[in-house]
């Protein structure tokens, strides 16, 4: 039975809005019935990264590594290709606002096996990386972006290192979750990305539009407001501009449709659609 979406709507605001689990809790309860209800549904919501093994990592068709390179920080990053390839096209994996986790390096791998050099950086580098904890990682996420430019450089820093390796043909796209998402927005206006996806992500200022080259799909679910918002003035500016780009709106799919660790929220036939329209777009412009 699908979860109310007032219980979703809260769950939002808890990992985006930095709502205390207690109170959380609280009003949910009041929705639900009971305190263990609430907890219940929390429990169907909340990632669960025991399930982020679509791709194991000691997988024989890969090879993996942590990588270090210099941004506004010393950054770290997991590197993953196929297996004894060379020169392939490169993509930036950036990750939700938990920090690099088993989700985000299992996404990694699933587009290496399509073909390309991935590496998923960890914004949570210059403070020791991302804990285990879910929600000490949100907070910690929360700390590392009220410097939101050093952020920036950060993964900028990520692109060019992927651009400049060996293992590359110097074309590399960038894709992005949630807080990614808006991330990978940034990468449109502020890196060299030859193409880039952004999923469920808050829009770019608007007069940053301008000085975006590359291609961008949008992945936007239909049940996402506080999102899908942001986006009106944007649009308006990219297509004044000439800048190519594809919203693809999911209607009936919540935030974060494409987190298969993510319960109640994870929509297959949502996800499915998205990720092969991803891989297609990246093959056609990272060749």
């Amino acid at each position: 039975m699908p979860l109310d979406q007032r219980i979703i709507d809260l769950y939002d605001e808890y990992t985006h809005e930095g709502l205390e689990r207690r109170v959380f809790l609280e009003r949910a309860a009041k929705i639900t019935g009971s305190v263990a209800a609430a907890a219940a549904a929390f429990d169907m919501i909340a990632p669960n990264y025991a399930l982020a093994q679509m791709v194991k990592p000691d997988d024989a068709r890969l090879d993996s590594k942590m990588v270090t390179w210099q941004g506004a920080d010393l950054m770290t990053g997991y590197l993953v290709r196929p297996k004894g390839a060379t020169k392939l096209p490169g993509v930036v994996v950036i990750h939700e606002n938990r920090g690099l986790n088993p989700h985000i390096q299992d996404v990694a791998r699933r587009i290496a096996l399509e073909g390309f050099v991935v590496l998923a950086p960890d914004a949570l580098s210059p403070i020791g990386g991302a804990p285990a904890n879910q929600e000490e990682a949100v907070k910690l996420i929360g700390q590392v972006s009220k410097d939101m430019p050093k952020v920036v450089r950060n993964f900028v820093a990520g692109v060019d290192y992927l651009k400049k390796s060996d293992q590359t043909t110097g074309k590399v796209g960038t894709v992005g979750f949630c807080w990614g998402g808006a991330m990978s927005n940034m990468m449109a206006v502020n890196s060299a990305a030859d193409a880039v996806v952004v999923y469920y992500g808050r829009a770019a200022n608007a007069a940053d539009a301008a000085k975006i080259k590359a291609p961008i799909i949008f992945h936007l679910a239909g049940n996402d407001p506080n999102v899908n918002n942001t986006y009106p003035a944007y649009e308006d500016a990219l297509k004044a501009g000439g800048k190519p780009f594809t919203k693809y709106v999911y209607e009936g799919a919540q935030h974060a449709f494409n987190n298969d660790t993510g319960g109640a929220r994870y929509n297959k036939a949502a996800a499915d659609q998205a990720w092969a329209r991803t891989i297609a777009f990246f093959k056609q412009n990272l060749k």
